[in-house]
């Protein structure tokens, strides 16, 4: 099974337009393309960019049936989704005799972007619009499936924590979703319940689970069973059938990393231990990188032992390059990274991938050790990816063809640039320490302040012709498919501004600043870069006993916004393949310190 929502707008655009919505009405709705999940979440409504064209929903539409019609050739069943309840702010005008709530301020979002208008499930009207979408997806796609998915808590806190309610809310979710389809199962995500467990007592999770009786009904994903698992807290979901899912990353962060423990043991722990385990899924907000840990846990879920994991890296690696004749040492290169980099088990101190502090706000204090969720502190001795990465790149010597094999020609981009963003950890320590270092005039730190500056301007212009090597590690990769999936040219410098705002700001001024950050050439250089300079410049203008990181911030929130609204404009990354080889050895070169 897989979701299956692209398209989603065209159906949510009929029901409202049933309900007596006007085009104005819906228009303020939606998100731009880049935020749409948070908006079927109720997290977001509505666009800081321009507003979502209809032209652009009905090609979604269009590419919608595709995707369901070729899905149920290759016998996945696709989890549709269902009407969650929420609605364009114009219901109370529109619906005056609706039963309405409102959700939460969500992540510091401006009012107008947030606490979205919410449909009561005990309102008749809600079972009534249910029976609408599930009607137009069955007329549009076929009875190609039962599973719907339906999420209406989501990082938000329901108006009542009283057991009733929300016995009665679940309840009535349910029977308006069977009488759409009286075949009908709720597919739920349960990471509301880890990401607040203070209001998701477990009195609340059983009361709001147990109403939906018909425990057959519901279909549970335990989002983040790796690092947060909630099936044991929740008795195995009180009987409800459930997924043991993989999450790894937020973000979709670009950094090695992996619990390949977790991965292999616990899946097993829950056979044993839950009698209503349905499953295993992939849950991660990005699979860009790390695939080994993705493929690690599907074939996890066809065995009844935890895997070797020793014998499945090296398989995996003959896989990869095509061929089991590679030389020994690149085998060498993927054992050394599977009992370190991959094998992290102090999930207190980094229960997910971490982010290289290169790609985010520069500050003087709790940069580099952050823990916990996109936390930046290294679970391995970075010195241990340098032997990796000397492996990897000797076996390429030792077998060039590999140099022309396309995973190894990404896997080397990838592990140069883990390499490389690793040792940007040391010269910022050494920046801050030298602002704040005692005993010493202004003119000798500025002095040494600025020596630093251009290590850090010597390091990261290094790693952005690295990431040049490879589209897959291109700005102009991401901002170029953007552009070309607006509807017409009108919209693509707003389709570019989303794509842009998305690995950036995350919100109309940085409210979920560096979330999605990327580490690709173009960004690198353009936008990452940058901020550092500013910060090293702000640190040699600025008395230490005077450091303002407010201050700071919002010099730099004004150049962030210049950069986010600068679309348009010809990027000046190569559109030509380039020589791997000859850029890494230019690298090795730079920074041969690194990798002696």
């Amino acid at each position: 099974m897989a979701p299956a929502w692209i398209g989603i707008e065209k159906i949510l655009i009929e029901v409202f337009q049933e309900a007596g919505f006007s085009d104005d009405d819906i228009a303020d709705f939606f998100t731009g393309p880049a935020f749409l999940a948070w908006n079927h979440f109720g997290n977001l409504q509505g666009s800081w960019s321009s507003s979502l064209p209809f032209e652009w929903v009905d090609d979604q539409f269009a590419l919608q049936k595709k995707i369901v019609k070729r899905m149920v050739e290759l016998g996945i069943t696709p989890i549709l989704p269902a009407f969650p309840g929420f609605v364009p702010r114009a219901a109370p005008r529109v619906l005056p005799d609706a039963q309405l709530l409102h959700s939460i301020q969500w992540a510091g979002f401006p009012e107008i972007y947030t606490e979205d208008t919410f449909l009561d499930p005990v309102d008749p009207l809600f079972a009534q619009m249910q029976r609408s979408f599930i009607t137009k997806q069955q007329q549009a796609y076929g009875n190609v499936t039962s599973f719907y998915t339906l999420d209406q808590f989501n990082e938000m806190i329901p108006p009542s924590g009283d057991v009733a309610y929300l016995r009665n809310v679940s309840s009535n979710t349910w029977k308006a979703l069977k009488s759409a389809d009286p075949n009908a199962i709720w597919v739920f995500q349960a990471w509301l319940f880890a990401q607040n467990t203070t209001f998701w007592t477990n009195e609340r999770i059983e009361a709001y689970l147990g109403g939906v009786t018909a425990d057959s009904d519901m279909l549970i994903l335990d989002i983040w069973s790796e690092s947060m698992p909630q099936w044991q807290r929740a008795q195995s979901y009180y009987g409800k059938p459930w997924i043991w899912c993989e999450l790894q990353n937020y973000g979709a962060t670009i950094n090695l990393y992996g619990q390949i423990q977790n991965v292999t043991n616990s899946p097993i722990l829950a056979l044993q231990e839950s009698t209503s385990l349905s499953g295993f899924g992939l849950s991660m907000e990005g699979q860009q990188n790390n695939e080994i840990v993705y493929d690690l846990l599907l074939a996890q879920a066809w065995s009844s032992e935890p895997l070797d994991t020793e014998t499945y890296f090296h398989n995996w690696a003959s896989a990869r390059y095509s061929s089991d004749q590679r030389p020994g040492i690149i085998y060498d290169a993927w054992e050394t990274v599977r009992t370190t980099v991959y094998d992290n088990t102090n999930l207190t101190l980094m229960p997910s991938v971490p982010k290289s502090i290169i790609e985010l706000v520069p500050r003087t204090s709790n940069m580099a050790d952050i823990t916990g969720i996109l936390g930046t502190k290294l679970p391995y001795d970075p010195a241990v990816m340098v032997s990796a990465w000397k492996q990897l790149y000797h076996a390429g010597l030792q077998d060039t063809s590999l140099f022309n094999n396309s995973a190894y020609q990404y896997d080397l981009v990838d592990w140069t640039r883990q390499v490389l963003a690793n040792a940007f950890i040391p010269i910022y320590k050494n920046i801050v320490d030298i602002y704040y270092k005692s005993n010493q005039t202004a003119e000798s730190r500025i002095k040494r302040l600025k020596a630093q500056g251009q290590q850090v301007t010597k390091l990261l212009l290094s790693l952005d012709l690295v990431l040049s090597s490879n589209r897959n590690f291109r700005l102009s990769t991401w901002l170029s498919a953007a552009r070309s999936s607006a509807p017409s040219l009108a919209y693509a410098d707003s389709f570019e501004f989303e794509a842009r705002n998305q690995i950036t700001l995350w919100g109309p001024s940085g409210q979920l600043i560096d979330y999605a950050s990327k580490a690709w050439s173009g960004l690198m250089k353009t936008y990452h870069l940058k901020r550092w300079q500013m910060f090293v410049e702000y640190l040699t203008v600025t008395e230490p006993g005077k450091y303002n990181q407010t201050e700071f911030e919002q010099q730099l929130l004004v150049w962030e916004l210049s950069w986010v609204n600068d679309t348009g404009c010809q990027s000046e990354e190569p559109h030509e393949e380039v020589d791997i080889q000859e850029i890494i050895a230019r690298t090795v070169d730079q920074w041969m310190d690194l990798f002696t």
